[in-house]
């Protein structure tokens, strides 16, 4: 699954996905939950408050009293965190009664703060209590008479200490479950990813099929949305094959068009004695030899982008190894051949043996004694065929002119000259490469780069 697959872009982007909605939801879930442990927390404290206003109020009088204990001892312990707090609002810099936790301390109130009251003139706000610890504090103006001037303030505060570790708690349990449901997700995907592009996946087994020649078009049931790319190619390789059986036809009408009449040509020359029939029998030869030429390169541009053409190396070299011996036995040439097991070409049969064969039967003529033909994989799309012989060779130049249509270094040796270019030239049809060089124990080395099935 690389960088540039759909497979990886899918994947990435439902991570990316996981990744930033599970943070925004812990934030949200965090926030929403400590909202609900200060109501509750609050709540608390506004029982405390009733209390000590009833308290400091039971009598009537126009003034507060001194509040009896709420019922809650955590009050009577010093600096535990909880505090009471009654104050007059006008005229006096201490408050009127305190907690015993607080001693001879008082409280930062809200509204010194400047936090404003809400519709039933209560103040809810964080502050420090006086060891410095975070407490939260509920702060309310009561007038005890009916007739009373002046108003009080009312001030409960609760250690916040308890609101922040039942907060950590949540959020630990609320990010493990997280992490954990993103891990679940993320893997999830995967899968999903992975499962629902199997059916591309077989798309290309199947095309790989074809390729190889195994198959001849893309069979099974695809899902509905890719079952159209399946319609659609196997009606290109269809028509593929048809276009290359058009030019194979129209290749070989062409063939018999022309060579007839130069035959007849050739024919009637012959029976004439002079300069003139022999020019005319010499330039119908040529004709005839640069029409085959032509008709090969065009034969093999039409059968090059066929699908499924498919050669085994080894069996395909052996076979010529034993026609060659055959023809130059008398000369005593040692012709041998060593092929990687399992070795095939990407192409046509007839092909490979004009590539090979042509190779072959100029390092025979040439060679002093020795043929070897050695066939490599070079990578897993391409192979190399190496025939060298030991033979006079040649030089960089004569290599260079060699190679092109038509070229001869020597005309003793039988032939038309075209052996070496239309090598070339198929090789290059095929994307693939012929190198001439001086082999290592003299001679020619050719060199054949062709396509791997």
């Amino acid at each position: 699954m690389g960088p540039k697959s759909l497979a990886f872009r899918l994947f990435v982007s439902a991570a990316a996905w996981v990744l930033v909605v599970i943070p925004i939801a812990a934030v949200l879930l965090s926030s929403l939950y400590r909202q609900s442990i200060e109501r509750n927390f609050d709540a608390r404290l506004d029982v405390y408050m009733t209390s000590l206003v009833a308290a400091s109020t039971a009598k009537g009088g126009e003034a507060p009293e001194t509040p009896e204990s709420l019922g809650a001892p955590i009050f009577d312990i010093p600096f535990s965190g909880w505090y009471w707090q009654i104050k007059a609002l006008k005229g006096t810099e201490r408050p009127l009664f305190v907690s015993d936790s607080l001693l001879d301390q008082q409280l930062d109130l809200p509204s010194q703060e400047g936090v404003p009251p809400d519709d039933t003139l209560t103040r809810r706000s964080y502050g420090t209590g006086p060891n410095d610890e975070n407490v939260r504090m509920v702060e309310r103006e009561i007038r005890p008479g009916a007739n009373a001037s002046d108003g009080y303030s009312y001030a409960v505060a609760g250690d916040a200490a308890e609101i922040d570790a039942d907060l950590a708690q949540f959020t630990t349990m609320l990010v493990l479950a997280l992490v954990i449901l993103g891990v679940g997700l993320t893997v999830a995907t995967f899968f999903q990813v992975r499962f629902g592009l199997l059916p591309l996946r077989a798309i290309r087994h199947d095309l790989a099929a074809i390729r190889s020649g195994d198959a001849e078009k893309l069979e099974g049931e695809l899902p509905d949305e890719i079952k159209p790319l399946q319609t659609e190619l196997n009606a290109l390789i269809q028509s593929n094959r048809d276009v290359v059986e058009r030019a194979r036809t129209h290749v070989g009408n062409l063939a018999h068009a022309l060579k007839t009449p130069l035959s007849v040509i050739s024919n009637e020359a012959r029976r004439h004695d002079g300069s003139l029939s022999d020019k005319v029998v010499e330039q119908a030869e040529l004709m005839r030899t640069q029409i085959t030429h032509h008709l090969d390169r065009a034969r093999v541009a039409a059968r090059s982008g066929v699908i499924g053409g498919v050669t085994d190396v080894e069996p395909t070299l052996m076979a010529l190894k034993r026609a060659l011996d055959r023809i130059y036995g008398e000369k005593g040439i040692d012709l041998s051949v060593s092929v990687d097991p399992g070795l095939s070409f990407q192409g046509e049969k007839q092909d490979f043996e004009e590539m090979t064969g042509n190779l072959i039967d100029n390092a025979c003529k040439w060679a002093n004694g020795s043929v070897a033909v050695t066939a490599r994989r070079l990578s897993d799309d391409m192979i190399s065929v190496f025939v060298d012989d030991d033979g006079p060779g040649l030089t960089k130049a004569e290599r260079e002119r060699v190679v092109k249509r038509g070229q001869r270094l020597d005309e003793s040796k039988p032939g038309s000259g075209l052996g070496l270019s239309i090598v070339a030239d198929l090789a290059h049809l095929y994307k693939g490469l012929l190198a001439l060089e001086n082999a290592e124990g003299g001679g020619l080395s050719a060199r054949l780069t062709l396509p791997a099935a």
